[in-house]
């Protein structure tokens, strides 16, 4: 089974036919990926191996029931399973906590922050660092794209505490970038020559 990746066909295929070695190469394959997924919700390490973990126990429990669309399904599916898992953690373990902003905090502006010369793991660690509410909401709305009504009823909230949740993160994000921007002078652009 070493060599190169397997399609998720063949993967399927052999998981289906029993083959213990395609469970482990599906695991390797995907893991690092779905790992990443993880990690835009569970900031401790030690927590996101628990809930990863979890996950894959679920994806092979569930996988004789799993009804292949062409390649790029199974990776959507796998992702699904481990978000709706890290929900799941979090929610549990009460790591949301929402707070509602005021009406006139609720009518500024909300432009996304200028990640611009930024690079792509200091974002993920500003990410990373927000209050779990605030950073969940995040990625549900800017990563995996869903409406303040869809994060509602995933988190058991009101559509209007999502969009404060959204906004709050989005002002936090700012004064991270900012002080990031502060803390390495990138005003001359040197920070992108540092970094590239």
């Amino acid at each position: 089974m070493d060599g190169p990746k397997r399609t998720e066909k063949e993967l399927l295929r052999l998981i289906n036919e029993g083959d213990e070695q395609a469970r482990y190469l599906l695991y390797a394959q995907y893991s690092r990926y779905l790992s990443a997924v993880c990690s835009r919700y569970i900031a401790d390490d030690e927590d996101l191996k628990d809930v990863l973990q979890e996950s894959f126990l679920k994806i092979f429990r569930s996988i004789g029931d799993f009804g292949y669309r062409g390649e790029g399904s199974l990776k959507a599916w796998m992702s699904r399973i481990v978000l709706n898992e890290s929900l799941v953690w979090l929610k549990q373990r009460r790591h949301l906590s929402f707070a509602e902003l005021d009406d006139e905090a609720m009518n500024l502006p909300d432009a996304p922050p200028d990640t611009e010369g930024i690079p792509a793991e200091a974002i993920h660690r500003m990410i990373r660092a927000l209050p779990d509410g605030y950073r969940t909401v995040f990625n549900l709305y800017v990563i995996e794209e869903k409406s303040h009504r869809e994060i509602a009823a995933l988190l058991g909230i009101k559509e209007s505490t999502s969009a404060s949740q959204l906004h709050r993160a989005k002002a936090l994000l700012a004064a991270m970038i900012t002080q990031f921007r502060n803390d390495n002078d990138t005003t001359d652009g040197r920070l992108a020559e540092r970094h590239s």
